[in-house]
């Protein structure tokens, strides 16, 4: 009793303090200002604890919250160069499809989220019988050979991005302060080449992709294959994805920590903070003005 109106006495001077400097906010009642103040407080706990949570975890493992990093593939790791409505229209148009960008986005949108009922798996081997039917359903063309220049174009760097062009510098650091990596992914076995082509195939110990392993996130026993593969225990990895269902979910699921990409951590230098690994900053010498290229 006493803390509640102590909490409603310092609520109330801050609005009158609010009001007497005329700052820009707006003069609310007293309930206002108390609820502001138990969500400020609250903030300021759950922060409390998750340091407090993470020094312990640092305890137990030796200077670093976990022992391993899972990493999403698409989303997180890369995305593509360009949006994917863009690349299915103009490699379409010698082929015939005449649906706008709009169009395919929608119609991709809707085949992609409907329940895949060939099969227990959407990426089985190299995936090809679940893609042709996302592109004749996308864009409404059937051809094999428009098909295949789509698929072979999704191999190229050209179709791919870094995430995070830091990534390879932070990976060095994670993996050189004994931190394994491992790419967790839904995927078909063109994953592997591709990481190869993006060339940070380097930077990860494993890699558990679902046409490999027989099972696509949210299902944990993906990202307990991982753990496997890096011989470490569910509790002692942390996964890192931009899908909250799949990642998140999944991961946690499975035993793991997990934090959402975009969220919790926006790049793989936050990662390595809340790990607790200080990434070393990589001078690179570009020669004299005379030296360097035009």
């Amino acid at each position: 009793m006493a803390a509640a109106a102590t909490l409603r006495s310092a609520s109330a001077a801050a609005a009158t303090r609010a009001a007497l400097q005329g700052g820009l906010r707006r003069l609310g009642t007293v309930a206002e200002a108390e609820a502001e103040a138990e969500r400020e407080g609250g903030a300021r706990w759950e922060l409390s604890a998750a340091r407090e949570y993470y020094d312990y975890r640092k305890s137990i493992y030796g200077g670093v919250t976990h022992r391993a990093l899972l990493v999403d593939a698409v989303g997180t790791l890369v995305v593509p160069a360009q949006p994917t409505a863009q690349v299915y229209k103009s490699i379409g148009e010698k082929y015939g499809v005449k649906y706008s960008e709009e169009e395919i986005l929608a119609r991709y949108r809707r085949a992609y989220e409907q329940p895949w009922g060939r099969s227990r798996l959407r990426y089985v081997d190299d995936g090809r019988l679940f893609w042709k039917h996302i592109v004749t359903s996308s864009t409404g063309c059937s051809d094999v050979h428009y098909f295949e220049e789509l698929y072979q174009y999704y191999i190229t760097e050209k179709a791919w991005k870094l995430c995070d062009p830091d990534a390879e510098n932070i990976f060095k650091s994670l993996r050189k302060a004994g931190v394994k990596t491992a790419v967790v992914s839904n995927f078909d076995t063109r994953l592997r080449p591709l990481l190869h082509i993006m060339k940070c195939d380097h930077w990860f110990d494993a890699v558990a992709v679902s046409a490999e392993v027989a099972a696509e996130k949210p299902n944990p026993t993906i990202f307990m294959k991982a753990c496997e593969l890096l011989c470490v225990k569910p509790e002692e990895a942390v996964h890192v994805g931009d899908d909250r269902r799949n990642d998140i979910w999944g991961a946690r699921d499975a035993g793991c920590d997990a934090w959402l990409w975009g969220s919790d951590v926006h790049s793989f230098k936050e990662v390595a903070d809340k790990i607790g690994v200080e990434v070393a900053i990589e001078v690179i010498d570009r020669g004299s003005p005379d030296e360097q290229s035009v």
